[in-house]
Order: C-alpha cells, then structure tokens, then sequence
C-alpha cells in the first residue's frame, strides 16, 4: 500500500463525519491531513471530489430548501471566481499551498468562533454577494474551499440559520460540480486521482451518513467551535511549517 494511502483515508474519515455534523468544511479538515503528505493539486482535486460527494450524500439526509432568488448572485461570482482557481492551482508548490490554506484556515476559523459578535451589514446588496461567490468559487478552484467566503458574508448579512444554510449548500454543490467540470477541462483529473477517487468515496459516503446521525444527538454549536478549534491549530502549525521554508 503506498504511504499516502493511510493518510488519505484518515483525512476522508475525519472530514466526512464532521461535513454531515456541520454542513461544511470538508476540504478544511481533509486538506490539514493530506497537506503533511499528498500533493497539493492532488489533494485539490481530491478534496473537491470528496466535498460533492458530501454534499450529494447529505441531499438524501437533510432537508434542503431552494431560493433562487437569494442564490442567483452567488453563483454568478462563482461563474468568473471558479475558472481563476482553477487556473491559478498548478502554479502553486507545496510551500505555497500550505501558506495559503494556513492562512485562510487561521484567519478564517477564529473569525468564525466569533461571528456572532461581528457587526452585520447590508451594503453592497447583490452585486456584494456576486463578488462573496467570486471568492468563494476562487478558493473552490483551488482545493473546494467553497463554502468560506460565502459562510462568512452570509453571518456578516446576519442572515438567519435557515437561509444561511440554504444558500450555503445548494452554492457548494453548484459550485463544487463546476469546480470538478473544471478540473476535468484543465486535465487537472489524472490517472492517480481516478485510481484513488472511489477509495475516497468508499469511505466519505457511510461516514457523511453517520455525521448526519450524530447531528441529531449532538449540540452543534459545541461541535462546531471544536471543530474550528482545531482547524485554527491546524492553520496554525502550516503557516509555522511553510514560512521557514520559504524565508530560507
């Protein structure tokens, strides 16, 4: 068994129980494994798959609304910020994926712990949400990040739990689909990630379901702040890794 197998399938288990508990942060928690060990665009294009197939698991688990007229500007930005990432991805090493996600992850999470003090806004109307779901679609094409920016506008807009959610989902499984179409155009789709793409949905599939399980037991906002606790560490120790590297 080669040496980054082990590694993979630790992260997809993770990853997988904590998308179908919260919704979200797939390739946060899956790439704070695989970046000690994989490549990182094949770890981009792994984590997108294992993201849409979150994603498609939890559409027969949890309930989904649908409100076009909220989504639409999302998925407009995502449209122009998709093909940027997508772009931008084989021109990164190792050092600089890791000072990337580190950033975003120890930026991010805190940001998030504390989002219900943040001040809410309502500038900007649906031009500002096309450009949260430029961003979001930007860091989708760099690894599925999708959902950050868009969470993050959303709690600013202080939307309620319900159509925050909703507007969260549907855009990370547009956009996720787009991202994967993507990578396929660019050639971003190798033979390796087609020899470890159904391992990886072999193991995200029951572990998304057992996570939608352990939702309905379970406080998520504790689970949440634990959650991006630890991601909060583990953006931490990426940034602490990459930046001797690429100072030296």
């Amino acid at each position: 068994m080669p040496s980054d197998i082990p590694l993979l399938l630790l992260g997809a288990l993770v990853a997988g129980v904590v998308q179908g508990i919260s919704g979200f942060a797939f390739s946060m928690v899956a790439m704070s494994f695989w970046v000690w060990g994989l490549e990182p665009q094949l770890a981009a294009v792994l984590a997108v798959v294992g993201s849409l197939t979150g994603q498609l698991t939890a559409v027969g688990t949890a309930r989904r609304r649908l409100d076009l007229h909220d989504l639409w500007p999302f998925l407009a930005g995502a449209g122009v910020g998709v093909p940027i990432g997508v772009a931008v991805l084989p021109l990164l090493g190792a050092e600089v994926f890791k000072l990337i996600l580190g950033g975003v992850l120890a930026v991010w999470c805190p940001v998030m712990l504390f989002s219900r003090r943040l001040p809410h806004t309502t500038v900007g109307g649906r031009w500002a949400d096309a450009l949260a779901g430029a961003g979001g679609g930007f860091m989708g094409g760099l690894g599925g990040f999708t959902g950050v920016v868009p969470t993050l506008w959303c709690t600013l807009r202080g939307l309620d739990k319900d159509r925050q959610r909703a507007i969260v989902q549907n855009f990370n499984l547009a956009t996720l689909a787009f991202t994967l179409a993507g990578y396929v155009a660019s050639g971003a789709v190798s033979g390796r990630v087609l020899t470890l793409a159904p391992l990886l949905t072999a193991v995200v599939v029951p572990a998304a379901w057992l996570g939608t399980r352990l939702y309905r037991g379970m406080s998520a906002e504790v689970f949440r702040r634990f959650v991006l606790g630890l991601l909060s560490l583990a953006g931490l120790a990426m940034l602490a890794s990459a930046l001797p590297r690429l100072l030296g």
